[in-house]
């Protein structure tokens, strides 16, 4: 991705391991911080754990003056339109969630329009979202200009055409909200660098510990009920993993307990909640969370209580905010918000949504994982390490078409910077200077001109040579999984860290059991997975 910025600010400044790689895959790119971007392509996508972030002073981001686009796709006008004010508006937002859903909201607008690329209205509308005008990109040649900072900016548009309100955040627009563009953006980022970076070494034996707790649960919940619910155990063992991990502290041992999950998903609904569907009568829920918002009061005591646990717990990190120039403050919100909307939130939604396509690939691909997990951790002497973990092509492959299939952030924003030239695969459409641009995920890396079966769960799409071609195309990371977070782009900071534990994931379900029995429900958020059976380790 271009962009502005110079050699020491366009390092991958994330966790790189220490661990070492057998001398046929050592490269002299980890030791130098620009180098990352030659990676060969036998190491491409690794978790890699080491920072290298620079001590100079940041620069401003500037956006460059690009050169008039050149398409030699037919130029066409961008099918659509945004009906009459408030009317059409709100009746988009009907169809969305309850009259059409989600998923044939768009294909039948598709099928009207004969275009990936088109006009409509996103909620939430009248009355929270003034403007809900958007640009529909809907495959995977017009869906990656979300990413290029060069082209659209990304401020206040992480949730959509509204923005939630500052209350929640302790009265700061949080690192999700700023555009590269802003000074801040690169600081923030460099403190969530800084911490990953600190606390590597922690990552695994606290994954290892907080989810053996969540599978000794399971067990028992299933021996004495015949089943057990998954989506609960995973919220505490998450919240668990990722304060003991990150912060070295133990909510169970703080006056926040095991309230952590529940705060965390209340905190979450009052900023959602205008676009999330939650099984409400239809009326009831349309007035209630679509057309005003919930008011941030009701929720300030518990969040309050989340920011003393983070503050409590961030003393190193909150030295370093200082140090660049933070007030410990802010940086305790940015903290906060990271660590649980965007981590938290990321392991509630993705981990079910993981359960869920192993638990249906069935018992052969159950058997091909775990032999394959078994085999690479015994080679490594019974340890379960990052360098391990690389010789599982199948594992990663697994998780890697997860991600592609049923992303856990499926919506993403961004405002055109300048007049701009998109192209889908068969047409070119021209878009003005501050258009709001809308790309519904799922349909861009479940794109049919890229993707064989694309709407099926494929568990070694992406193993070998001709599928690592294809890893340009898992975009769940705010970029493509080929590229990597930067002080000056918006790809996820934490993108090698989610990998890594959603890899551990995998790795410690097929250590322990041989295969598993799930039933699946749809809920407000993602997947909910009930348990059946539980095969323990056979071999």
């Amino acid at each position: 991705m271009a962009s502005s910025l110079s050699p020491t600010t366009l390092s991958s400044p994330f966790l790189k391991s220490e661990f070492e790689f057998p001398s046929s895959k050592r490269t002299s790119s980890y030791s130098n911080s620009l180098s990352f971007f030659h990676t060969p392509s036998s190491l491409k996508h690794t978790i890699i754990i080491k920072a290298s972030v620079s001590e100079k002073p940041l620069r401003p981001v500037t956006s460059v003056s690009a050169p008039k686009q050149i398409t030699k796709l037919p130029i066409r006008k961008i099918p659509g339109d945004y009906g009459i004010p408030f009317i059409t508006p709100f009746k988009d937002r009907l169809d969305y969630f309850y009259n059409q859903g989600r998923d044939e909201f768009f294909n039948s607008r598709i099928q009207k329009y004969q275009s990936t690329v088109f006009r409509t209205n996103m909620p939430p509308g009248p009355f929270i979202a003034p403007n809900p005008n958007v640009i529909v990109l809907l495959d995977a040649n017009s869906f990656p200009i979300l990413f290029d900072v060069t082209k659209v900016q990304k401020r206040d548009v992480f949730t959509g055409t509204f923005m939630p309100s500052t209350d929640l955040t302790g009265g700061y627009r949080v690192l999700s909200y700023l555009d590269p563009s802003e000074p801040k953006h690169g600081l923030l980022k460099r403190l969530m660098f800084f911490q990953l970076k600190s606390r590597r070494d922690h990552v695994i034996p606290e994954f290892r510990s907080s989810y053996a707790d969540l599978f000794d649960q399971l067990e028992s919940e299933l021996a004495s009920k015949g089943k057990a619910s998954f989506n609960d155990a995973n919220d505490q063992a998450g919240f668990n993993f990722l304060a003991r991990s990150l912060y070295g502290s133990n909510p169970g041992d703080t006056a926040l307990g095991r309230d952590g999950p529940k705060i965390v998903q209340k905190w979450v609904l009052f900023q959602l909640s205008p676009i999330l569907k939650l099984g409400l009568p239809k009326l009831l829920e349309d007035s209630m969370i679509h057309t005003f918002r919930l008011p941030p009061a009701l929720i300030k005591k518990e969040y309050n209580r989340l920011y003393d646990f983070f503050y409590a717990s961030s003393g190193f990190i909150l030295d370093e905010a200082e140090r660049l120039g933070i007030s410990r403050e802010e940086a305790c919100h940015n903290l906060l918000f990271a660590t649980c909307f965007n981590s938290f939130g990321g392991m509630k939604l993705f981990f079910p949504n993981l359960i869920k396509w192993i638990g249906r690939g069935g018992m052969k691909l159950h058997t091909q994982l775990a032999a394959e997990i078994r085999s690479a951790v015994r080679s490594a002497g019974g340890e379960v390490t990052m360098a391990a973990m690389e010789n599982m092509p199948l594992m990663k492959s697994v998780v890697y078409e997860a991600l592609r299939i049923d992303p856990p952030v499926p919506l993403q924003f961004a405002k055109a910077k300048r007049d701009l030239v998109i192209e889908s695969h068969e047409h070119a459409f021209e878009v003005k200077e501050g258009e709001m641009l809308f790309g519904y995920q799922p349909f861009a890396t479940k794109d049919p001109k890229i993707f064989e079966r694309a709407e099926e769960f494929v568990g070694d799409r992406f193993v070998g040579e001709e599928g690592e071609k294809l890893l340009k195309h898992v975009l769940w990371s705010n970029g493509p999984e080929t590229e990597n977070p930067s002080v000056g782009n918006k790809q996820c900071a934490g993108k090698d860290f989610v990998m890594l534990f959603s890899r551990l994931m995998v790795v410690e379900l097929f250590l322990r059991y041989d295969s598993f029995e799930i039933q699946v429900k749809d809920s407000p958020l993602g997947s909910s997975i009930t348990l059946t059976s539980l095969k323990r380790s056979s071999f």
